[in-house]
């Protein structure tokens, strides 16, 4: 009885897991999977009131090391995630991926100040 209920979790478990690694190649195949990708690099707002903040957030695929210019916090690569920025003035953010082999890309953005 034991056996039986240790081999249908551990059934299920597999089973589950394998669904779930299928889901992330079918995610990864459709936002461009396997190259060096930036696939989002925004600022939410855009536009902030002088002593106010935003959010530059990234999503990055097939990168060793990711870096924002300049700098506001750490930054690493992954598919999804936002660092909080407050600027004083108006500022042009650049974020750097780069992969395994040394090939890079980059994207630009404004968030202006008022």
């Amino acid at each position: 009885m034991f056996y039986s209920r240790w081999q249908t979790e551990r059934e299920a478990a597999r089973a589950k897991a394998e669904r779930e690694a299928a889901q992330q190649r079918k995610a990864l195949d459709a936002i461009g999977g396997g190259g060096l990708k930036i696939v989002s690099f925004y600022a939410a707002p855009g536009i902030i009131q002088r002593g106010g903040q935003t959010e530059l957030c990234y999503g990055v695929v097939g990168a060793k090391t990711v870096k924002l210019e300049p700098a506001v916090d750490e930054v690493w690569p992954a598919l999804g995630r936002c660092v909080k920025a407050a600027p004083k003035k108006n500022t042009e953010y650049k974020l750097i991926a780069e992969d395994e082999q040394g090939h890079s890309t980059s994207e630009s953005l404004t968030v202006k100040v008022r």
